[in-house]
């Protein structure tokens, strides 16, 4: 058993008191916690089944999830749908959600291109994701990234070595750790961006075949 010897800000802070996602989601339309409500368009919170058994944690919404309000409707989650199904993995299972709620980016023209949160976004917004993980008490999280991997178990994590590895923290959830699926988006090579899928898959079935020891 790999135990974790650290836990980050979603599971170290002091985050939101709510008795059901309903209320946390009110609790969080409103939410300046930080300053990137002033650009997107709404916040993106969490979505799934409350008695969901899994919990896959992204890093922060993208340009169609910020229109929508709806996290993973962009090409990445239409990947990561495929990905589930792949698996074996029935999102019926799971609910999903983002290290960080407000889509954060960089104006190019008319395209608004994603722009990696920062360690001090990523705290602030753990008072969100913790009080989710607080109510849904998962018997598994999955971290999809390094962001969502560092609001978990914080900056000594890192997510190529711990790739595939479920990981123990103490009083918590377990963490099976992968990769976000946009960066199979970003991979140019074909044979590589295959490699690279098929490990994604293998790691989502370590996720619908997990059982709590």
């Amino acid at each position: 058993m790999n135990i974790a010897a650290n836990v980050g800000p979603a599971l170290a802070l002091e985050v939101a008191d709510a008795d059901s996602i309903a209320e946390l989601r009110h609790q969080a339309e409103g939410c300046t916690r930080c300053d990137l409500y002033r650009n997107a368009t709404q916040i993106v919170f969490g979505e799934g089944s409350v008695k969901a058994e899994i919990v896959l944690i992204g890093e922060q919404p993208g340009d169609q999830e910020d229109l929508t309000g709806r996290p993973f409707v962009g090409p990445a989650g239409r990947l990561l749908d495929h990905c589930l199904d792949e698996a074996g993995l029935d999102r019926q299972r799971c609910f999903v959600t983002n290290a960080v709620k407000h889509f954060k980016f960089t104006s190019r023209g008319k395209r608004r291109l994603h722009s990696k949160p920062n360690a001090g976004e990523i705290r602030r917004c753990a008072w969100w994701l913790g009080a989710e993980l607080n109510i849904l008490q998962p018997k598994l999280v999955v971290t999809l990234g390094a962001s969502a991997l560092y609001a978990l178990l914080g900056p000594k994590a890192k997510l190529m070595p711990e790739r595939g590895h479920i990981l123990y923290p103490a009083n918590r959830p377990p963490i099976l750790v992968t990769i976000h699926p946009s960066y199979l988006l970003r991979i140019r090579d074909k044979e590589e961006q295959q490699r690279q899928r098929r490990e994604f898959v293998s790691d989502l079935h370590k996720a619908a075949a997990f059982r709590p020891p």
